[in-house]
């Protein structure tokens, strides 16, 4: 898999934001644009937390998600060899079942995503954007 420039930049600073970004979701502060997915990690079985952007409004029983870099994202990886997973908004965590849709239109499906600014920002630093919708009633 050949990682481009863009690729190693943009995921240098997303780990160093990640970090305070998780931590903070862990211990309770729940901004309203960030959520925490915890997929299953695909080698070790363990709980694995990822910030992302709010891709639901409040009574919303599907959560949609833009993984900017794709395939190449170690969640999404996770997400392919066990869909079942939790997404934490504002402190209360719901089950659900990921779903990849390669051929969904990534930049519309992004304009819709409760959160604008946190869209546009994914669209600019995405290199191989995939959407994923996760189905919060089924676990």
């Amino acid at each position: 898999m050949q990682r481009t420039r863009k690729y190693r930049v943009v995921t240098t600073l997303e780990r160093l934001n990640n970090r305070m970004t998780r931590a903070a979701l862990r211990r309770g502060f729940s901004p309203p644009w960030y959520a925490l997915l915890e997929t299953t990690g695909r080698r070790s079985g363990l709980p694995r937390h990822t910030p992302v952007g709010v891709g639901m409004r409040r009574g919303d029983d599907v959560f949609w998600l833009i993984a900017a870099h794709g395939r190449q994202s170690d969640y999404v990886r996770n997400i392919e060899a066990d869909p079942h997973v939790r997404v934490k908004w504002r402190n209360t965590w719901y089950p659900g079942v990921a779903t990849f849709l390669p051929d969904d239109d990534t930049d519309a499906r992004s304009r819709t995503l409760p959160v604008k600014w946190d869209a546009a920002f994914g669209r600019l630093i995405a290199t191989t954007p995939l959407t994923i919708r996760i189905d919060l009633s089924g676990s």
